[in-house]
């Protein structure tokens, strides 16, 4: 269970696989555990990095400051403690903003991006909705129902068709050791309200590719794809039967992406 201490927090971190390094940044209210549905496909492909961000598992304090930008240079400083020169990303919902702003940081470091289901662009709807998800948690019996009122804009369709998936999800959530409190989760909230970007799209050189899901509540595709046009080159593309959570849904798909395109475009070190 590594450490990085930096100014500020001390950054938790998990390491796994082998090959050349990927970096995995995780979305809203997600840590390390996250990536849990790729890693297997991954890792044997990939040193595969997933760091803790701000106000989630086991990075602390849980109130330090936080922002979009701050976690993207937590990234950046793991990866220079780690002695990667150079490295393949992939960023989730908000890691994708993070992915966004570390390639601003670092340049020709990043060997290539991988942006899932996220996009440059501010969507009122999606805050409000976690602005109620944190109402739900706050009120009373609110640890269950919070997660009961998140799968519909996290998951598929067909996630609801059995309805022992729901009823499995809560309990692995509620039983995890590391989860993000209430408070961080408002902290987190406060972050990507507050989101002003630093690097825009027509800024990235990085060899980006950015996959959509069909049926994502949450980031509406048609301005995603208007906004990420602007990076040259660009590949998008859309999985179907694939909601929010498009890492969870579709693992199989993504997994085959983030690996042709890491190895369309090399990294060492």
């Amino acid at each position: 269970m590594p450490d990085l201490a930096l100014e500020d927090i001390t950054l938790h971190y998990e390491i796994d696989g082998n090959g050349p390094p990927l970096l995995l940044l995780a979305g809203m209210m997600g840590d390390n555990a996250s990536w849990g549905a790729l890693l297997r496909l991954l890792s044997p492909h990939f040193t595969v990095i997933r760091p803790d961000n701000r106000t989630t598992g086991q990075t602390t304090p849980w109130d330090a400051p936080v922002s979009v930008g701050q976690m993207a240079e937590d990234a950046a400083a793991l990866m220079r403690h780690l002695g990667h020169k150079r490295y393949h990303v992939t960023g989730h919902s908000m890691g994708g903003l993070m992915a966004m702003e570390l390639s601003g940081l670092v340049g020709d470091a990043m060997a290539s991006l991988t942006i899932l289901a996220s996009a440059p662009v501010r969507v009122p709807r999606t805050m409000h909705v976690f602005d109620t998800l944190l109402a739900i948690r706050r009120s009373e019996g609110g640890e269950t129902h919070w997660l009961k009122a998140l799968y519909p804009w996290a998951f598929r369709p067909a996630f609801f068709e059995n309805p022992k998936n729901s009823e499995m999800a809560v309990e692995a959530a509620l039983a995890y050791p590391h989860a993000q409190t209430a408070d961080a989760m408002a902290h987190q909230i406060e972050a990507l309200r507050n989101f002003r970007p630093r690097t825009r799209a027509a800024d990235i050189k990085t060899p980006t590719q950015v996959i959509f899901a069909a049926d994502d509540l949450m980031i509406p595709e048609a301005a995603g794809r208007k906004a990420f046009a602007a990076i040259e080159g660009v590949s998008q593309i859309t999985l179907p039967d694939a909601g929010h959570s498009i890492h969870w849904d579709a693992p199989e798909a993504v997994a085959e992406r983030v690996i042709a395109h890491a190895q369309a475009h090399t990294a060492s070190g």
